[in-house]
C-alpha cells in the first residue's frame, strides 16, 4: 500500500506523513512549503524578520527522505497573498476558501508516483479529491475541525457574551458548500475526535464515512517537579491557547469570579481574542500572560498544579495531551477530544457550567495531594497517543475501506459459476 499526502504548512508537523514512512507506506508528501534546502535560498530567506525565519525553517522533518517530498515553495509564497488581504479586510474565511482551492488544483495538476491511497485534508482538496477518484484511487480528507456546526455555536456565544465579543468573521456561504463537496468526493471522512463526528453528522455528513483519527503526540514525558506541599501558597491553574470564546474563557471568568476567596489563581497563557474591556474587568485571581513560544511552553507547564480547558468546540485540543505528559491533571469539557478519564486524570465538567468548572477546581485546592496522586496515571495516559498508534489506526481504516470497496466491487460482478 502506497500513499500520497497532500497539505498546506507543516500541519501536526507532517505526522501523517511520517507515520506512514515509518510503515513504508508513504509514497509522496506534497506540500506548499518545506524548509528550503539550497544556500541561495537560506540566504533570501534569512532577510525577513526572525520570527517568519524561525516559522519557515521548523517546516521540515528530517526523518523523511529528501526523494519522498514534493514542494512548491514559490507557489506556496504567492497562494498566502490572498489570505494575508483577506485578513486585512478581517475576511479570513474568504482568504482560505481562495488560497485552498489554489492548492487543490495545483496539486490535482501534478504527477506522482504509484499509489493507491489519497490523502488530503478538509477546504484544500476538492479539485485533488476529484482527479484522484477519477483515476481509481482510493480518496481520504481529513477533516481539521468541526466545520459548520462549530461556527454555530460560537456566533450563538458571542450573542450571548456581548462584553466579550470582538465581531466574529462571516464565513461566504461558498466556504462550507466547498466543505460539503469534499465530504461527498471522499471515500472515508477522518475527524480526530467524536465530538468532531458528531458535529459532521449533525451538518449533513455521511455518517458511513466517518472515521475517528485521533491527534498523535510525540514530546517525551516530561518529569515534573515534585507538587510543593503549601498551607498558604495558591494553587495554580493553567490556561495556554487562544484566549477566545469558542475555548470557553467566558465560563473560566465566571468560574474565577467563584472562587475569588479561595487561594487559587489562574495563568492565561495565550493570544487574546476578546474584547479589551472584557479583560479589564477579570478578577483579581487571574493574569492574562500573552503569547507563550512554544520554547517557552515547557517552563510554562512545569510552574502550574492542574490545566483547565472549559472549551465549547474543539476538534481534538492537543494542549490536553502535553499537560499531562508534564503531570498535569486537566479539567475539560466533553466538547473535544477524548482524552481525559473522569477521576483518574482530571474531570470532565459539562460545557457553559461555571459552577461545575468551579467545583472540580475546588477539589485540587481542598486536597493538595491530589494532583500529585493523578500525575502517574496523567503521564502513562499520553502514550495511547504516541505517533506509533496514530500509524496503525491510520493504516487499520485504509485497509478497512479497501476492503470494503472490494466487497463492493464483487457485489456488482459476480462471480458465474
Amino acid at each position: 500500500m502506497k500513499v500520497v499526502v497532500a497539505q498546506k504548512g507543516s500541519r501536526e508537523h507532517f505526522a501523517i506523513a511520517r507515520s506512514l514512512h515509518r510503515r513504508s507506506s508513504l509514497a509522496r508528501l506534497v506540500v506548499d512549503w518545506y524548509a528550503p534546502r539550497s544556500r541561495f535560498a537560506r540566504l533570501l530567506l534569512y532577510c525577513l524578520p526572525k520570527q517568519i525565519v524561525q516559522r519557515a525553517m521548523a517546516a521540515q522533518a528530517p526523518e523523511l527522505p529528501v526523494e519522498l517530498i514534493q514542494s512548491s515553495n514559490w507557489f506556496g509564497l504567492w497562494r498566502r497573498i490572498p489570505e494575508a488581504w483577506a485578513r486585512q479586510r478581517r475576511r479570513p474565511y474568504e482568504g482560505d476558501l481562495i488560497s485552498g482551492a489554489m492548492f487543490a488544483r495545483k496539486i490535482a495538476s501534478l504527477s506522482f508516483p504509484p499509489h493507491d491511497v489519497f490523502f488530503g485534508y478538509s477546504y484544500d482538496s476538492l479539485e485533488a479529491l476529484l482527479a484522484e477518484k477519477s483515476r481509481g484511487i482510493l480518496t481520504i480528507v481529513n477533516q481539521v475541525d468541526p466545520g459548520a456546526f462549530e461556527h454555530e455555536l460560537v456566533l450563538e456565544e458571542a450573542e450571548r457574551w456581548k462584553s466579550y465579543a470582538m465581531g466574529e468573521a462571516q464565513p461566504p456561504a461558498a466556504y462550507f458548500a466547498r466543505n460539503r463537496q469534499e465530504w461527498e468526493t471522499a471515500d472515508v471522512i477522518i475527524v480526530n475526535s467524536s465530538w468532531s463526528k458528531q458535529a459532521l453528522i449533525a451538518s449533513g455528513a455521511p455518517e458511513h464515512k466517518l472515521e475517528v483519527l485521533p491527534l498523535a503526540y510525540e514530546e517525551e514525558v516530561i518529569a515534573p517537579p515534585e507538587l510543593m506541599q503549601r498551607d498558604t501558597a495558591n494553587l495554580r491553574v493553567l490556561w495556554l491557547g487562544t484566549v477566545c470564546l469558542r475555548k470557553g474563557i467566558q465560563y473560566l471568568m465566571e468560574a474565577a469570579r467563584l472562587l475569588d476567596s479561595h487561594p487559587i489563581e489562574f495563568l492565561i497563557g495565550g493570544s487574546i481574542r476578546i474584547a479589551k474591556s472584557a479583560v479589564r474587568e477579570a478578577p483579581r485571581n487571574v493574569r492574562f500572560l500573552g503569547q507563550i513560544p512554544r520554547s517557552q511552553a515547557r517552563a510554562f507547564y512545569q510552574q502550574g498544579d492542574v490545566f483547565v480547558l472549559p472549551t465549547i468546540s474543539d476538534g481534538f485540543a492537543l494542549t490536553q495531551l502535553e499537560a499531562l505528559a508534564h503531570g498535569l491533571p486537566v479539567v475539560v469539557t466533553p466538547n473535544c477530544g477524548r482524552v481525559v478519564t473522569d477521576g483518574k486524570t482530571g474531570f470532565v465538567v459539562p460545557a457553559k457550567d461555571p459552577k461545575a468548572l468551579a467545583q472540580a477546581l475546588l477539589r485540587f485546592e481542598r486536597d493538595r495531594t491530589l494532583a500529585a496522586r493523578m500525575r502517574p496515571a496523567c503521564q502513562e495516559a499520553v502514550q495511547e497517543f504516541w505517533l506509533a498508534a496514530c500509524g496503525a489506526r491510520l493504516v487499520e481504516i485504509i485497509n478497512n475501506a479497501r476492503n470494503s470497496q472490494a466487497r463492493s466491487r464483487a457485489s456488482l460482478w459476480p462471480t458465474t459459476v
